[in-house]
């Protein structure tokens, strides 16, 4: 009766050699996938699991064999009507026949919508609350992964940092509300211009914003900035306090590396250190400008970098 009523699905299989077969599947099976109880007994798992989800079915079941007595694994199912779900797996082995069959219990709960709600907290984990374009830690996940990949294609990769001209002046001249709106009009202004898939912009830190350029030349990022540089000054935003121009202006800093084994700059930190280097001179220089630095040809690659 505990089993029949559960509202889990509730499986025990026989599993050898990489093949099973199913003994025991619970009725709420149907309601939760579509099929029957018979056809879940004959179906392939590939017709009921994506092609990711098999090899996480897959290394579960290794575990399982070398001796692990639990396991629990997420794993996105392919419902009847074509659906995608997603589910919780909890095994237990039951027991090891000599011939090296096992006999496994595997409790199944659906968990779509939990997975749904961790997705959407994840992401707004990576997004600033302010301007709505990715925060700090969004870009730090982002040039990880781009200087891996770079390492891999041999393509350049370029960072552009920009900040906001005398904006302790403005926040003090037109109040705190009058700055976040700022910033609002500045990371839609940077975030419209910059559109290829692999992009990233993201606000750094304070008045400081990043805009991550995979593949990228120096040529083509000091191009961009520049573009960024006067489509920010043609917002018009009133700023009395930034000198003779009496608009909201931009600095940026431009740095661009080429990936190759060897070296001493460890990376991708140094990428940054050269941007924050390049917007230093910038600002030095005037403001409303950019500055450039192609920074490597050799990039040290840390011992833990894949």
């Amino acid at each position: 009766m505990l089993l029949e009523g559960s509202l889990d699905m509730i499986w025990q299989a026989k599993v050898k050699d990489g093949r099973h077969r199913f003994v025991y599947c619970s009725p709420s099976s149907v309601q939760t996938l579509g099929w029957s109880v018979e056809e879940i007994a004959h179906l392939p798992l590939e017709a009921m699991f994506t092609p990711e989800s098999m090899l996480v079915i897959a290394e579960d079941v290794e575990r399982i064999s070398s001796g692990q007595p639990t396991s629990m694994v997420q794993v996105e199912a392919v419902r009847k009507d074509g659906h995608h779900i997603w589910l919780e797996n909890k095994v237990r082995l039951l027991d090891r026949a000599p011939d090296g069959e096992l006999s496994v219990v595997i409790y199944i709960r659906d968990v779509t919508e939990r997975k749904r709600l961790q997705d959407q907290f994840a992401k707004l984990a990576l997004i600033d609350g302010l301007t709505g374009i990715e925060n700090r830690r969004a870009f730090d996940l982002a040039i990880d992964r781009e200087w891996k990949r770079t390492l891999h294609t041999g393509l350049p990769l370029s960072l552009l940092l920009f900040d906001v001209d005398h904006f302790k002046p403005f926040n003090d001249t037109y109040g705190h509300q009058v700055g976040d709106d700022c910033h609002r009009a500045i990371a839609c202004a940077l975030r419209s211009a910059v559109n290829r898939p692999g992009d990233v912009v993201a606000r750094y830190d304070g008045e400081e914003f990043v805009v991550l350029l995979p593949a990228t030349d120096i040529e083509g990022a000091e191009i961009l900035a520049n573009r960024l540089c006067y489509r920010v000054a043609d917002l018009r935003i009133p700023h009395s306090t930034n000198d003779a121009r009496g608009v909201v202006t931009i600095s940026g800093g431009v740095s661009t590396a080429l990936a190759r084994f060897g070296g001493t700059i460890k990376m991708p930190e140094g990428l940054l250190l050269a941007a924050d280097a390049a917007l230093y001179k910038a600002k030095h220089e005037g403001r409303n400008r950019i500055a450039t630095s192609f920074l490597l040809v050799q990039a040290h690659l840390d011992e833990n970098t894949n």
